[in-house]
């Protein structure tokens, strides 16, 4: 997806990590309750440090909606959730996104022409009455709308069971993007296995699928990944239990399965955090998730040693952009009277967006 982020100005790319400490300080004191400042877990302590909360993606969306204070929702995350953000806040209130360049490379994975073609192509040999579209919440807007208009859901990484439980209990297939690995280890979760699922690649025709395999599957899962979770491999789980043999292995559900079958726990970014919390001092715990929060939650719990499974530690690239020149840059704005970056949503795609968010939170 094409997104137009103008260079900085010099004053914000040549100042010093103390002048922008000052000017991000000053503009908060100034906007007071008007603004409010939303870290996802992967950013850079640079960034998190100035967050008036913390939290996943949707999680931080509803803490937005419930502050009807804050004039201006600034989302230090990426596109998908400030999107998210304006759907479900008031419109009294404006979503900023620091950096237009950060977006999330498997949403853009799932564009909605390639799905819109997908759904046609299934149409054309299986009976999509029967097929209930679930869409990951790192996802555009325009899908969420999507499945909305088509009788489907959102899902998180914590509720995805509850949800895909519910898609079949309405229909006999599920079409689940754009993370074909949370889609798996969830349906293998559920009691089935891997013939029951088929992956759906856009680039070929009918996803490079026979009539029969649409037909058969139950789960056509989309071929899409997090290019940070996809890194993770069972070689690293295996290294991690030789040089420790008590340790705790933690995954998240967007690695591959061959990861999470090896793990002590399979859980979402919060689980992940939990049980880190709940591990006795002096664990040792090797975690499948983005550096930025495994080193966050090692500084934060110094009794234990908190582990990223990846020895090369390759952050979110695109979370990444959002750092304090951006985040000074865009406060300031706001003090003078600018909202820089704003992110909108239509109001159809809301419309049905929103439709798709309530029915995941009814079914949970």
């Amino acid at each position: 997806m094409l997104r137009m982020q103008a260079p900085l100005p010099d004053r914000y790319r040549t100042a010093t990590p103390d002048q922008l400490d000052s000017w991000i300080a000053a503009a908060k004191d100034h906007l007071g309750d008007r603004l409010l400042i939303l870290g996802h877990h992967y950013q850079r302590d640079e960034v998190m440090r100035w967050a008036d909360a913390r939290g996943d993606s949707f999680r931080l969306s509803q803490l937005a909606a419930a502050d009807t204070r804050a004039e201006y929702i600034v989302f230090c995350g990426v596109h998908f959730m400030a999107e998210s953000a304006d759907i479900l806040t008031a419109a009294t209130q404006q979503v900023v996104l620091p950096d237009l360049n950060a977006g999330c490379s498997m949403a853009d994975m799932a564009d909605i022409d390639s799905v819109e073609e997908a759904w046609e192509a299934l149409a054309a040999v299986i009976d999509v009455e029967r097929l209930v579209p679930i869409t990951y919440m790192n996802s555009s807007a325009a899908l969420k709308a999507f499945v909305g208009r088509a009788g489907g859901s959102v899902c998180t990484s914590t509720n995805a069971r509850a949800v895909l439980e519910w898609a079949l209990g309405r229909g006999d297939q599920v079409l689940f993007f754009p993370d074909q690995h949370l889609g798996r280890n969830t349906g293998l979760a559920m009691g089935f296995d891997h013939a029951d699922m088929v992956v759906w690649n856009p680039r070929l025709d009918r996803g490079g699928l026979s009539e029969a395999q649409c037909k058969s599957a139950t789960f056509l899962l989309w071929k899409g990944h997090c290019s940070v979770h996809q890194r993770f491999t069972p070689e690293q789980v295996s290294a991690f239990r030789a040089a420790h043999p008590d340790g705790i292995v933690l995954a998240h559900p967007e690695t591959p399965y061959e990861v999470c079958e090896l793990a002590d726990m399979v859980g979402s970014t919060d689980a992940i955090i939990r049980r880190v919390g709940a591990a006795p001092p002096g664990s040792t715990i090797g975690v499948a998730t983005e550096i930025h929060l495994v080193q966050r939650l090692a500084a934060e719990h110094a009794d234990r040693a908190v582990l990223s499974l990846d020895p090369i530690v390759c952050p979110c690239s695109t979370m990444f952009r959002i750092d304090a020149p951006h985040l000074a840059w865009v406060l300031e704005g706001l003090v003078d009277g600018e909202v820089r970056n704003r992110i909108t949503v239509d109001p159809e795609t809301a419309r049905w967006a929103k439709v798709a968010l309530e029915r995941m939170l009814s079914i949970t």
